[in-house]
């Protein structure tokens, strides 16, 4: 199990995978066909769902290889759960987003203005969420296994930091008083839900005859 084919181009997913797999002496590398098909439709009602959906889809374009996909996001109590499913698309589905012709990809700007604008009203106590991941594993459109991971933490009143992306400038972690956003690498990796899913799945997958 040298290599598995990460099913993203996100480069901050890409750069967490590969570091939470190193200690199990696997590479992690992105699936190049990513940009020349399209991508299915996520129409999960959980992250189990679209996991396994994504993970089987993909591994049909790479013959007898593992295809890694995950679905992960913020689950925030006082909004039901919410983003959920729908973090990458929060602001979107509010239409929140960039002009066609706009420069840069402020997807996460949006989100995170939007996260704020709806916990306004809500006091710090009760800002709890936590990030969730699940991870699929597929080779040759058959689930091989799943595994998830998560953290739990407060929502602030205002961003901090300049590390991660998506959600993290906002997410708080009382045990560390640091953001996601705030902390190093190897630190993130260690707690967070998405090296958590990995190890897990790292785990399983080690244990395959």
């Amino acid at each position: 199990m040298p290599v598995l084919y990460a099913a993203t181009t996100n480069q901050g997913k890409l750069r967490d995978f590969s570091t939470a797999a190193q200690e199990f002496g696997v590479e992690i590398e992105p699936l190049t066909i990513l940009a020349t098909i399209p991508a299915p439709e996520e129409t999960g009602a959980t992250f189990v769902d679209n996991a396994i959906l994504k993970a089987i889809y993909y591994s049909r374009f790479a013959p007898s290889e593992i295809v890694i996909a995950d679905d992960s996001g913020l689950e925030v109590e006082a909004l039901n759960g919410a983003p959920g499913v729908r973090s990458a698309r929060f602001a979107s589905d509010s239409g929140l987003a960039d002009s066609p012709d706009a420069p840069l990809d402020n997807t996460d700007v949006w989100n995170n203005m939007l996260l704020l604008q709806r916990l306004a009203a809500i006091p710090a106590p009760q800002r709890t969420a936590r990030y969730h991941c699940v991870l699929a594993a597929a080779r040759n459109g058959q689930i091989l296994h799943t595994a998830e991971g998560s953290v739990e933490g407060v929502i602030l009143e205002a961003p901090r930091g300049t590390g991660g992306f998506g959600y993290d400038p906002l997410f708080y972690l009382p045990q560390l008083d640091r953001t996601m956003a705030e902390i190093d690498l190897e630190t993130k990796l260690s707690l967070s839900h998405r090296g958590r899913a990995l190890q897990a799945l790292l785990e399983l997958l080690s244990s395959d005859p």
